[in-house]
Formats: C-alpha cells, sequence, structure tokens
C-alpha cells in the first residue's frame, strides 16, 4: 500500500473552492482526503510544503511534442519530462503530427509513446478532416472511442464554410468539442509578423488583426448556427476579445486561451529580428497585449496555455520570415502564469483555476482538481523562489525561447501523478 502525506502547504483547488494550510492525504495513487489524517493512517512517506503552494497538477491546452513525425525536434520521451519538470502533469496535443491523428491507429501509437515515456500524461485531439485537408470529415466516432477529448483544425484553418458547419453538426452527434485557430488563410498569407509600424520599420510582410477577427467572426456564427461546442486557441488581439465578449453574451457554450508569451511580449520584442519571437498567431501591440492582460481577470478568456513548440537549432537561424514558428515554453509556463498574479493583480486562486480546473472542464477530463477519491495529479510549487531562464538547461528538446536570461519567480519543487513523484527539485 502506497500512502504519502504532503505537509502544511498552501492547499489552492480552485475547482473546490479551497485556499488554506492543510494537509493532503493520498493512498494508492488517489486523493483520500484533506485536512486531518484518516483514522489509522500511516504514511511511507511525508513530503514537507511549507511555504509552498500545493494545487492539482497544471493542464496545458496547447502542446506540440513532435512524435510522431519530427522527432529530430523533440519526441514524447523529451517533453513529457519537461512538462513534469514544469508542474504539467497533462498535456493536450493537436493532431498535425505525421501521420495525421485521423485514425485510432496514430492515437494508440501516442497513446502507447506516452505510456512507455512514464512522465506528463497526453490527451489527445483528433483531426477535424482526413489528412486536415478539410475535404473529407475524419471519422469521429471512431478517434471519440480510441480516447480523442475532442476534434481540431490542428491550426490549419478551414477556409470552407460549408465543410466547416458540417463538420460541426457531425462532431455534436459524438458529443465532440471543436477547437479551431482563428485563422483567415487569405488575409496575411506570406506574413510573418503584425501589420503594424515594427513590421513597416524592419521591413517584414505583415499579418493584420482581421486575419483573426474575419475567421473568429465565422467560426462563432457557426457555434451559433449549430450548437456545437467550441474552443478558441491562442487569440493575439483587443478586436478578437469584443467579440468572444459578445459570443459570451449570448451564452454560446464557446471557450478560448491565450498563450504566456502573447500575455508577455509584443511586436517590439521583434526589434533586432529576434527569431525566436517568429510565432503564430504573431505578438501585437503594446494595447493588445494589456487588452488580453485585462480578459484574463474579467474571464473573457477562460485558459491559459503554453504553445509550446520545440524547434531544433537550424529551425530559428534563417533569417526573420523564413524561421519556424513557435516557441519552446513548457518550462516558462507555470512562472510566467504567475506574473499575472505578481505584477498584474489577478488573484491567485483564479490564475490557477486557468491552468487546472477551467483546462480540464474545457477538455472534459477528471483531473485538475483535489477532490477525495480523485487521482492524485498534484504540483507543489515555491511561488517565491527566483531563478534564471538558461536554454542550456532546459529538459526540452527545443531551446528556442524569447525568455532566455529572464529572472523569473515561481520553482517546481515536486510534481506527482498517480499520487507518484515524478520530479523533485531539492534545495
Amino acid at each position: 500500500m502506497n500512502r504519502l502525506t504532503i505537509h502544511a502547504g498552501r492547499v489552492i483547488d480552485p475547482a473546490n473552492n479551497l485556499d488554506g494550510i492543510q494537509d493532503v492525504f493520498i493512498e494508492n495513487g488517489r486523493i483520500l482526503t484533506l485536512g486531518a489524517p484518516p483514522e489509522g493512517f500511516t504514511p511511507d512517506q511525508v513530503i514537507d510544503a511549507q511555504g509552498c503552494i500545493v494545487c492539482p497538477g497544471l493542464i496545458d491546452l496547447a502542446a506540440r511534442i513532435r512524435e510522431p513525425g519530427a522527432e529530430h525536434k523533440a519526441d514524447i520521451a523529451s517533453e513529457c519530462q519537461a512538462a513534469v519538470a514544469a508542474g504539467i502533469t497533462t498535456l493536450c496535443i493537436p493532431p498535425d503530427s505525421d501521420p495525421v491523428v485521423d485514425t485510432p491507429a496514430v492515437v494508440e501509437l501516442i497513446q502507447h509513446r506516452a505510456a512507455q515515456a512514464g512522465g506528463a500524461r497526453i490527451v489527445i485531439l483528433g483531426a477535424l478532416s482526413k489528412d486536415l485537408r478539410h475535404q473529407t470529415l475524419s471519422e469521429m466516432a471512431e478517434l471519440k472511442a480510441a480516447g480523442c477529448v475532442g476534434i481540431s483544425d490542428g491550426g490549419r484553418p478551414v477556409s470552407d464554410s460549408a465543410f466547416l458547419r458540417h463538420a460541426m453538426d457531425y462532431a455534436s452527434t459524438f458529443d465532440l468539442p471543436v477547437h479551431l485557430t482563428p485563422v483567415d488563410p487569405a488575409l496575411g498569407a506570406n506574413g510573418c509578423a503584425h501589420d503594424g509600424m515594427v513590421a513597416t520599420r524592419l521591413g517584414l510582410p505583415g499579418i493584420p488583426v482581421a486575419t483573426e477577427t474575419a475567421a473568429l467572426a465565422r467560426d462563432l456564427a457557426l457555434f451559433e448556427e449549430t450548437g456545437a461546442r467550441g474552443h478558441i486557441g491562442r487569440l493575439s488581439s483587443a478586436r478578437a476579445l469584443t467579440q468572444l465578449l459578445h459570443a459570451k453574451q449570448l451564452a454560446l457554450p464557446v471557450s478560448c486561451d491565450v498563450s504566456t508569451h502573447h500575455l508577455h511580449l509584443t511586436e517590439m520584442d521583434l526589434l533586432g529580428y529576434n527569431s525566436d519571437c517568429n510565432v503564430l498567431p504573431p505578438l501585437r501591440t503594446q494595447l493588445d497585449r494589456d487588452q488580453l492582460r485585462k480578459a484574463l481577470k474579467t474571464d473573457v478568456i477562460d485558459a491559459i496555455c503554453s504553445d509550446h513548440q520545440p524547434h531544433d537549432v537550424d529551425a530559428k537561424q534563417a533569417p526573420f520570415c523564413a524561421a519556424e514558428p513557435g516557441i519552446s515554453a513548457l518550462e516558462s509556463f507555470l512562472p510566467l502564469a504567475l506574473r499575472m498574479h505578481d505584477e498584474h493583480q489577478l488573484a491567485l486562486p483564479a490564475l490557477i483555476a486557468k491552468i487546472t480546473a477551467t483546462p480540464a472542464r474545457i477538455l472534459g477530463i477528471e483531473y485538475g482538481q483535489l477532490s477525495p477519491g480523485t487521482i492524485a495529479d498534484i504540483v507543489i510549487f515555491d511561488p517565491n523562489e527566483e531563478w534564471t531562464l538558461n536554454t542550456d538547461t532546459l529538459l526540452s528538446r527545443g531551446k528556442n525561447s524569447p525568455f532566455a536570461g529572464w529572472s523569473l519567480k515561481g520553482r517546481v519543487r515536486f510534481t506527482l501523478l498517480d499520487g507518484q513523484i515524478k520530479y523533485r527539485h531539492d534545495v
């Protein structure tokens, strides 16, 4: 029998509205109780969590792990280990691997390799269409039966609105949420930076805000028309937030997220042609960034994700527009999220909800809580420890981070998965 006590930490469990100093008791991989120990409970191990936050393991709504198909960049083993070191116990991965996640066989392959890796657990979004070409619908019933928690465009936008409407109708018959990235592929197709003063100054082709808002307006109209559940990934602009607010006022069943880098970087960070700041959607203005931060506090934005995209060195050494977009973001996920509490007055329980309970609700999974009887996925972190991000020491094989050299606050001490310690950082 495996028994564990987490002693004297500040337990924050937004799913159960808990915030206070107490003990957590774990038995056989599940939460037994919180507060006073059960009668006769004798732990095999005690973790001293004094001065630390104890909360559900983090849930990342968007992380590419590059396997299958791009193992020269990263693989399931490396990224799952990086995730648990970052306090992330569940990674949600999009379907744009090679091969695309459009058959149960690919789902089972990923699940098998994740089980072998032994790090963070993986949940999978199936492809909306065969090979993500958006010409033939995928076999959504088979993907759900194989374990997919939703379907997605995989960041490859659907230009055919009639096809997307049909896909939403089909997905709703299986109660599968539809995850979309709002991009109009005809606008800013050759761009690599926000269409603004910095792009003009640097001579970079621009991506206008309308690329996002035009697609989002179409997507929201179709969610309203079909009644399908939806999730909008990686918002970047203030104007898109106005559209989302209106959708929520209409009570549409739609949620949304924002990446940590869009909360902290702007188009100004492109000066010097830093290719690590080449991301999609592009980094926009300070006004956009500030409005994204405000939208977190007002719950227009439901969740924060890493949008983790590890790359090999060569992929980022090309000229800015030729460099592959994306940031290696797992290990900066928690401290960058915590900045929204430290610097922008977002209450800590509300912040933790956006990286635990709310992503779990969006995905329809049982994690993200510390209820008695639930699986003991837990992170214990020191919210006050300061450290400097050094890309050489990242466990992720992707070293492409614009946050290199940043002083960050918040250090993971322990990560538990199924009640087992998967990561520990000793003082």
